[in-house]
């Protein structure tokens, strides 16, 4: 038996063959992420009258991150995809804020500002053929004081639509979220309590069907008096009993 610390762990030579050490060499083609390991979850948004509600769920794992980045006092930014590319995100973002709050130009970045910045950032990384593999929502208020909401992805596309999410909720709570407004010409009759209702609605839908999610999420509510953000809020009157319907593979006993 080999007692040397650098040799626990590995099989014995003798069964399965001495280590090849070429996986360590460095001269082949750089490469990038294709497949990333850590993802967020679902985020989604909505506009109301006066401002924009954005969610975003707690991922079971990793219970400590969130999702959800307030920038200045009328935009928040919910993160979707891999977690690692978000903090580097984040990290831009930070550096952003304050070469913004040492200038002297008398200006503040709006939403529209903000996605127009990460819109850029994203299609030159993945021009480089080094992408980010995240999809952004950009909620907030434009310079007019107007509600946006718009997405970008890690190829550069946006899209902008009175209703927005990621991940599982661009499958489950979209069609929720329709039904409270479906086009930019009724979000003017959508109050805050309505949007609120429909996002806390679909987060409990989501935890009903993501396995790696939690009871708890995160919500922001921007309008002109500011952000709102409330962390680790929890679901609130859940319904399990639709499961006693549901039937797995294989033989039923019941």
């Amino acid at each position: 038996m080999n007692h040397f610390p650098q040799a626990w762990g590995r099989p014995r030579n003798a069964i399965h063959g001495a280590y090849n050490p070429y996986v360590l060499h460095s001269s082949g083609p750089k490469a990038h992420t294709t497949s990333p390991i850590v993802t967020g979850t679902s985020v989604l948004a909505v506009k109301f009258k006066d401002g924009v509600v954005i969610a975003a769920d707690n991922l079971a794992r990793f219970t400590d991150v969130k999702r959800l980045r307030t920038f200045n006092r009328r935009t928040v930014v919910g993160f979707g995809g891999d977690v690692s590319d978000m903090q580097y995100l984040d990290r831009l973002l930070l550096s952003l804020d304050i070469e913004e709050n040492y200038g002297s130009s008398g200006h503040d970045l709006n939403a529209l500002n903000l996605h127009t910045y990460l819109a850029k950032v994203m299609y030159k990384r993945r021009s480089d053929i080094n992408p980010l593999w995240n999809q952004l929502l950009v909620a907030g208020l434009d310079g007019l004081d107007q509600p946006f909401l718009s997405s970008v992805d890690l190829l550069g596309t946006t899209f902008s639509s009175p209703t927005l999410a990621t991940g599982f909720g661009a499958h489950l709570a979209q069609p929720l979220l329709r039904k409270v407004v479906d086009d930019e010409a009724k979000v003017g009759s959508v109050t805050r309590e309505q949007a609120t209702n429909a996002v806390r609605e679909c987060m409990k839908v989501l935890f009903y069907r993501d396995a790696r999610s939690l009871d708890k999420y995160s919500i922001a509510v921007i309008t002109k008096d500011g952000v709102e953000l409330k962390e680790d809020e929890e679901l609130e009157n859940q319904r399990w009993a639709f499961a006693e319907m549901i039937k797995g593979y294989g033989t039923q006993t019941v």
